[in-house]
């Protein structure tokens, strides 16, 4: 993510117009979709002049790209998810049953922002290919969070035997995808909560030994 560097009151105000931005977009793209929002509709609701988005952003296609990157981070530090705090303590938990508890409980925060944006998108870079080319370009980076976790819980002592690290992040970036968490939360009607005692549930019966118990 592009962030306003520098300090100062100048430096304070285009990060406070840039977050005014992009949360404008947030509600349009996901109230209306990407395809038939325009950058003057973003900009009305976020009160600014056009020239402003443009100047911020570049294009539509950047805004939405960093808007993801947003939601991912929950702020706009630039602060990678695997140097984020709640990440580095699950990798420094005692236990994998305890590294997995941790991890789902972030997932969780990260996946309610995430799931309702990242479906705009998704549904945005199919009918766009320009789009799609801004991420194709970079490994997923929920897959590189689900590895580094799994390369981690596989040299706890009570994670499953002959786990394997690919193995252990397929599973966990599997099953704490935004497709599922939707299917789960909006189409099944469940609550965040419930999803995330489920998830656990699931990772912990198949990458853990002995109690299974968080």
């Amino acid at each position: 993510m592009n962030v306003v560097k520098g300090t100062g009151k100048r430096a304070e105000k285009a990060r406070a117009t840039r977050l005014k931005i992009l949360e404008a977009a947030e509600r349009l793209f996901v109230e209306h979709g990407y395809g038939i929002t325009t950058v003057q509709e973003v900009a009305d609701a976020a009160g600014v002049a056009v020239q402003t988005v443009y100047f911020t952003f570049g294009n539509k296609r950047t805004l939405m790209k960093e808007l993801v990157d947003l939601v991912i981070a929950g702020d706009d530090e630039p602060v990678a998810t695997v140097d984020r705090e709640w990440f580095t303590a699950a990798l420094a938990a005692p236990s994998a049953a305890e590294l997995l508890d941790r991890y789902t409980a972030g997932a969780a925060g990260i996946l309610a922002r995430l799931a309702p944006v990242m479906k705009v998108a998704e549904t945005a870079a199919a009918s766009d290919p320009a789009l799609a080319e801004l991420w194709r370009s970079d490994e997923d980076p929920r897959y590189t969070v689900a590895r580094r976790a799994a390369a981690a819980l596989i040299a706890k002592p009570d994670a499953a035997q002959g786990l394997d690290e690919e193995t252990a992040g397929d599973e966990l970036y599997g099953l704490t995808s935004p497709e599922l968490y939707l299917v789960m939360t909006r189409s099944r009607g469940w609550s965040p909560e419930r999803w995330r005692d489920w998830a656990l549930g699931l990772l912990l019966s198949r990458l853990c030994e002995g109690d299974m118990d968080a």
